[in-house]
């Protein structure tokens, strides 16, 4: 640690024990009832946590908006209130804040260096075959997509892909390696995205509606039993259409596997930013999948959104990462922000209007009649037809989600077995380029036409229904929701 971070850390640790001392100062009974003013436990504690944020804002120990994040997960740690309770006070609703953290999360990954480390080691054990090239590209766009969101996956591998396909002389819209090596940097994100409720930026929204409309709590590993084996079954088949539509001119690249080996072996030792960086990311990904074990042991509520909220604000701390708030706010999408806080309210007034009600019996009134395996099926379709006309992922849950809760009340069924086919499916537009930000990114390369990914898109569109739907109803009908 320099000098300053040592300043910041001794700050850091006096903050907590002024709060600490806050928290437990026995007060006399005189004192707790002051007039008709009465400081209650937790009030006491909410006053422990006011000095903590006190120090560090006076001592600019951490940014004024980290120590402003770090004091409402202590909040709710110290069970003052749940969570999504001191949220809403605040944010409006807890989603917004996941959505936030993630971005965060995405925005470190990107700048340590540590996404491209692992689109690195990818060719170095893809070898130099084309097919398992397009293959292993499309193996990590859903790996990473899991967790960081779409458009900076795909941000990820546009360099590495372009600088193959420039490497190898590949011309731009007639090389079907470069075109099937172009559409797998989309492929792979769009279908990895599925997987977890930090993937795709509908995930948190159809969540968000469950909770709101429905009482529904989907909880991180209950989406995740969805959503990861979907992910597995779909890149194999997704794989063989883009072979099958875009053969490879050439089996094999100009280096050699040795050569590529070589490349990954003399990349440079990690970082301390990115060692940093995978150390939060995992720890993200651990309080994820074991905020149920978490939440029996603290007595407390971990919503989905808590953890990564709490691991943002550790980046920040005295010497953990060089990188300042600065550079990472630029990498942020504040516009995907404002997105998801306005598209709540919409599909929220429309479902208090009744608008969703009245919609819902419109476009899919007559699915109530069909059997539970075609009904999941009907939704998926229309979902992913819908996401042809729609040019945003995050508009399509806003306008979809509240229509499919509201049709599950007026026919009767679990709001769940008809909301989460079109959740898992609001973020998959195989068919137009114009259908999500995360397909324009590779196509902007040019080595792939919009009739191209189009031509593709349909057949994959017809597999991923399939394979969704059967996914969708066979664990629904394990865990007892259809």
């Amino acid at each position: 640690m320099n000098t300053v971070n040592r300043k910041k850390a001794i700050y850091l640790t006096l903050a907590f024990i002024v709060m600490i001392v806050m928290m437990f100062l026995p007060f006399s009974d005189s004192v707790r009832n002051a007039g008709k003013g009465v400081l209650t436990p937790e009030g006491q504690i909410a006053m422990g946590i006011l000095l903590f944020s006190l120090v560090l804002w006076m001592t600019e120990a951490l940014p004024f908006h980290i120590t402003g994040m770090l004091s409402v997960v202590l909040l709710a740690l110290f069970n003052v209130d749940t969570f999504k309770n001191i949220i809403s006070v605040g944010f409006g609703n807890h989603i917004i804040v996941f959505f936030i953290g993630v971005l965060i999360l995405s925005a470190f990954i990107t700048k340590s260096g540590l996404g491209k480390r692992i689109s690195v080691f990818l060719l170095s054990r893809t070898g130099n075959n084309t097919s398992l090239i397009i293959l292993g590209f499309m193996v990590v766009g859903a790996a990473l997509s899991m967790w960081i969101t779409n458009m900076a996956v795909a941000a990820m591998l546009l360099p590495l892909g372009v600088s193959i396909l420039e490497e190898e002389g590949s011309v731009q819209l007639k090389s079907n390696f470069g075109k099937a090596l172009m559409i797998s940097c989309v492929w792979g994100p769009l279908i990895g995205g599925i997987g977890t409720p930090a993937g795709a930026g509908p995930n948190p929204i159809a969540i968000g509606f469950l909770k709101e409309m429905a009482g529904v709590d989907l909880s991180f590993t209950h989406w995740m039993m969805f959503g990861i084996p979907a992910v597995l079954l779909l890149l194999l088949p997704g794989w063989g259409i883009l072979l099958l539509m875009f053969k490879p001119e050439m089996k094999h690249l100009k280096k050699t596997k040795e050569e590529l080996r070589h490349e990954y072996d003399n990349y440079p030792p990690m970082s301390r930013e990115e060692k940093l960086t995978l150390i939060i990311f995992l720890l993200t990904v651990f309080l994820w999948l074991s905020s149920g074990f978490f939440e029996k042991i603290l007595g407390i509520s971990i919503p989905v959104s808590m953890p990564v909220f709490l691991t943002a604000s550790l980046f920040f701390f005295p010497g953990v990462t060089g990188l300042k708030w600065k550079e990472i706010e630029e990498d942020i999408s504040w516009s995907g922000i404002i997105l998801v806080v306005t598209g709540i309210s919409i599909g929220m007034m429309l479902y208090k209007t009744g608008a969703a009600g009245w919609l819902s019996f419109v476009l899919l009134g007559g699915i109530g009649g069909f059997s539970p395996l075609l009904r999941v099926g009907a939704i998926v379709l229309i979902v992913m037809i819908l996401k042809i006309a729609l040019s945003s992922n995050s508009v399509t849950a806003t306008i979809v989600i509240p229509i499919m809760i509201a049709l599950a009340e007026n026919l009767g069924f679990d709001a769940l077995s008809i909301a989460l086919p079109a959740s898992i499916t609001a973020s998959l537009a195989f068919i137009l380029v114009t259908s999500s930000p995360t397909n324009v990114i590779p196509y902007a390369a040019g080595f792939f036409s919009i009739r191209d990914f189009a031509r593709a898109g349909i057949v994959m569109t017809m597999v991923t229904t399939v394979i969704v739907t059967f996914v969708i109803f066979i664990v629904g009908s394990a865990t007892g929701l259809y």
